[in-house]
């Protein structure tokens, strides 16, 4: 228990980045840096192993609290090789993006500051592919962040073809997601204030990591390399940002712009069947948060859709997936709260890549 008062994996300075020292990628990942008023971003794309499918919607990864663009590697990667156009961003502070000064980040980066590294990285991306809209695939707070520019009058030029939130804050607040991290560590406060309320106290060893992050079967030696390259400190106004509801559903779903394609679904919830924080109530009542919305509007005809069908089964691995009012639920089975990096995650990926095929 004890083990885990140690200051061995926190920082107070920024890393050192040049190009020597930039982590290595796997093959077919490529790195790109997209300049923005504070600094150069970090963009990686998986580069397609076969033709690429002409015309085809990007897919847009956003990393959550600690992560980076790194946090997506198996993904780029699945989808590059099924010819998919691919790219993960990573936020000031993150990855091998810009980072701000300690203080400047844990105590004055706001969740709108990193907001404009995502729309400045989308705005990229839709460049490089004639201006076609992504589809956005947002994890944990990254998920909340997607939620939020959708959502916020000063984004109201952003627009998707598809939102996947897995893993993601809720639109309605966090907090409930918070007690269940509290309940997990009795000894959450007395580290914070052990650490000097670091914002990386609660994740500071790779027991901590493991207990709110991923399941047993990860292999240590994965999250030895998943803990090293976390961020050095994270921000705590991001997640404040989010405590209380911060989304209007009504202003989010008309800015998809799949409806009324093929009367299908235009979000998907992407949930680790093992989360221990972001649970499978909380998804379900983040799925259902969107679909009584999505009814609303297409009654109200602010939107194309059709929900006469309801909500069904729908056939895939662990049993618990639904459809229907606009909305996709999807869990993947063995994966915890990094179900993107845990031991299943190519469940969750070939779901994903179902969701992509509808839209």
């Amino acid at each position: 228990m004890f083990d885990t008062f140690t200051y061995r994996f926190l920082h107070f300075r920024r890393p050192t980045l040049t190009p020597s020292s930039l982590p290595s990628l796997p093959q077919g990942i490529e790195r790109f840096f997209v300049d923005t008023p504070g600094g150069q971003i970090e963009v990686l794309h998986g580069k397609p192993s076969k033709q690429a499918r002409h015309g085809a919607t990007p897919l847009f990864f956003v990393h959550g609290g600690m992560g980076g663009a790194w946090v997506w590697l198996e993904y780029l990667s699945f989808f590059a090789s099924r010819g998919i156009p691919c790219y993960a961003v990573s936020m000031r502070g993150h990855g091998s993006s810009w980072h701000p000064s300690y203080l400047r980040m844990v105590y004055f980066t706001t969740k709108r500051m990193l907001a404009d590294d995502v729309v400045a990285g989308i705005r990229w991306v839709q460049k490089r592919h004639d201006g076609r809209e992504v589809v956005y695939i947002g994890h944990s707070s990254g998920g909340g962040l997607g939620q939020y520019i959708l959502s916020a009058p000063e984004f109201d030029h952003v627009k998707v073809k598809g939102l996947v939130l897995a893993g993601a804050v809720p639109g309605f607040g966090s907090l409930g997601v918070y007690i269940n991290w509290w309940r997990l560590d009795p000894w959450f406060s007395f580290r914070m204030i052990f650490h000097g309320w670091h914002p990386n106290s609660p994740l500071s060893h790779p027991v901590l990591t493991r207990r709110v992050f991923f399941g047993e079967q990860l292999p240590g030696s994965y999250l030895m390399k998943f803990q090293q390259r976390a961020s050095r400190y994270e921000s705590f106004l991001w997640p404040l940002g989010m405590m209380s509801r911060f989304v209007k559903p009504e202003n989010l779903l008309p800015r998809i712009t799949s409806w009324g394609a093929n009367k299908g679904q235009g979000i998907m919830v992407l949930g680790g069947e093992i989360d221990k924080i972001m649970t499978i109530p909380v998804m379900e009542k983040l799925a259902n948060t969107y679909r009584e919305s999505y009814t609303g509007l297409v009654a109200q005809k602010k939107i194309e859709g059709d929900d006469r069908d309801g909500i069904k089964k729908l056939l895939g691995d662990g049993g618990r997936d639904t459809v229907g009012q606009g909305v996709r639920c999807c869990y993947v089975p063995g994966a915890a709260h990094h179900l993107q990096n845990d031991v299943t995650w190519e469940i969750g990926a070939q779901k994903l890549l179902a969701f992509y095929e509808q839209l």
